[in-house]
């Protein structure tokens, strides 16, 4: 080897124990998103971590190798000296390794055999913590695990073999991990040691998510309370009077849309924002593609349009949506112009929302709606054209296929030339799968969200009327007026067009309905456990 030759640098391999948290995405911590982020390949023995992955990384390639460490190729469970094997063996062709595991690494899970088999390997490695199942699931259940009256709070895997459950009997709160079908047994051996048969339990099943459920009970009726129900093996069920205050305190399971099912059909890419303020509310959205959004048939008049605006022939731009904005970004992009040919020229948006959208492409809107985002409430604001003050009395208008004609109508009322262009179709998208069509039919969705008249057609078209137990809300009048077209009584319109007033609105109905149920003495429940016989129209 030469002076000047060096030895080719070894690629070492890395092993991150990242912990996910009890369920709830939102409870992963900032290293933990970024490490998964920057994995090359993530471990993980829990099915639902996929679709974790996936939404922080997206399911486009170049995202992390999946690697399942629940079973092996004979369909057997893999024990945790051979789920060690899978996470040394990837880390050992250098890779960056995230071993993703429910809850807490180093709380009641295999991490720490694994760990010491990465070790052994010399591998190098390191821990992020994870919110624990053992205080989080009793927290979104409102049971604090201490209180002033109750301080001390013993944590008890019962997956644990040999646990001495009379040794635990007579701890002020007891938190039990993994009980699932050894419930009733756990039971009755805490009040054979001699812990009050009258002592308050409460199980909480899916804690953290949406699915959220919590049987409150004693040691002593819990077998008959429990009798029936399908409780995971990830349940934590806490043993002790802290539970007496979940009545007080309990701020998950009462979110106005609380393991509502709402049905959101809306196009793909813009269903992110509604359906994250939904779950916010304590939703289940289901995102049900109505809309493709596709180039226009004959894109000439596009070409043409956009040949004009970099040639100064236009004062005004318009955009009525999100869409349009990115109709016309492609279209630059494909002539490989960029911001800087909007110079000298007027920007208008039809709400926020597309005023981000521009924002986002280094572009700033010169008008925005003061009052109503809409076509009208742009209109409202829109200067007249002055012969003395304005060089050029043409807009350049980018629409859908399915838009209106006010606006231009409206342009041409105040001296303006509206070039109405079609810059995107939409399409009605394919039926879904006959569950989800059945669900629709049959009053399993507890509320559908309308964000656009198209939708409403939409929707119907591919799979029929929603079932008169379910809750109508929509955008705005125009919605409205199509969803009483079609025989639907509108039940919540938001204040003002815009995804988050929709969303608050609902959940302002539901609160009230909640409310209601509660001031009659009735058990609450959801629209889709009720059946009216049939849907009234709206009077007109």
């Amino acid at each position: 080897m030469t002076k000047n030759q060096q030895t080719p640098p070894t690629t070492r391999g890395w092993v991150s124990f990242v912990g996910s948290g009890p369920g709830d995405p939102d409870l992963l911590t900032v290293r933990a998103v970024e490490l998964v982020r920057g994995a090359e390949v993530v471990v993980t023995d829990n099915p639902q971590h996929v679709a974790l992955v996936q939404s922080l990384v997206g399911s486009a390639e170049g995202g992390p190798e999946l690697v399942d460490a629940s079973f092996g190729e004979d369909g057997q469970p893999l024990t945790r000296a051979q789920r060690a094997k899978v996470v040394v063996k990837a880390a050992k062709a250098g890779r960056k390794v995230v071993r993703l595991v429910n809850g807490d690494p180093f709380v009641h899970g295999s991490s720490p055999e694994e760990a010491q088999q990465v070790v052994k390997a010399g591998i190098g490695f390191e821990v992020v913590p994870g919110v624990s199942l053992a205080t989080a699931v009793p927290a979104y259940a409102g049971i604090p695990v201490t209180s002033k009256d109750h301080r001390e709070f013993v944590v008890v895997s019962a997956g644990d073999r040999g646990v001495d459950w009379a040794a635990h009997a007579h701890h002020d709160t007891l938190v039990v991990l993994a009980a699932g079908e050894q419930l009733a047994t756990i039971a009755d051996k805490l009040v054979a040691a001699g812990r009050d048969a009258d002592t308050p339990v409460a199980v909480t099943a899916e804690g953290t998510t949406t699915g959220q459920e919590t049987i409150v009970s004693t040691l002593g009726h819990l077998v008959a309370d429990t009798a029936g129900s399908q409780l995971p093996t990830r349940a934590v069920t806490v043993v002790g009077h802290v539970v007496d205050l979940r009545p007080t305190l309990s701020w998950f399971e009462t979110k106005p849309l609380f393991g509502w099912r709402v049905l959101v059909p809306r196009t793909k890419e813009q269903a992110g924002a509604l359906s994250a303020s939904l779950r916010g509310y304590g939703a289940v959205p289901e995102e049900v593609p109505t809309i493709s959004v596709e180039p226009p048939r004959n894109p000439q008049q596009m070409d043409k349009a956009v040949r004009g605006l970099v040639e100064g022939r236009y004062e005004w731009i318009a955009f009525t949506s999100v869409n349009a904005v990115k109709a016309v970004r492609e279209k630059f992009e494909e002539y490989g112009l960029d911001a800087r040919a909007f110079s000298g020229l007027k920007i208008a948006a039809v709400g926020d929302k597309t005023a981000d959208a521009i924002a986002a492409w280094g572009l700033r809107a010169d008008l925005v709606p003061s009052g109503e985002q809409s076509a009208a409430g742009l209109l409202e604001d829109w200067p007249p054209y002055d012969d003395v003050l304005d060089p050029i009395n043409r807009v350049f208008l980018p629409r859908a296929d399915i838009a209106t004609e006010n606006l231009v109508a409206g342009l041409v009322d105040l001296g303006w030339e509206a070039d109405d262009v079609t810059a995107y179709r939409t399409v009605r998208a394919a039926p879904p799968a006959a569950p989800v069509r059945d669900a629709i039919k049959t009053g399993k969705f507890d509320a559908v969200v309308f964000t656009s008249s198209s939708t409403v057609r939409n929707l119907v078209g591919i799979a029929g009327k929603p079932h008169a137990s379910t809750v109508i809300a929509v955008i705005g009048p125009a919605t409205a007026k199509t969803a009483e077209e079609h025989g639907l009584r509108v039940d919540v319109m938001a204040s003002s067009p815009s995804v988050e007033e929709l969303v608050d609105g609902l959940a302002d109905f539901a609160g009230a309905r909640r409310e209601e149920m509660v001031e009659a003495g009735q058990p609450v429940t959801k629209p889709s456990e009720r059946r009216p016989a049939a849907r009234r129209k709206a009077s007109s």
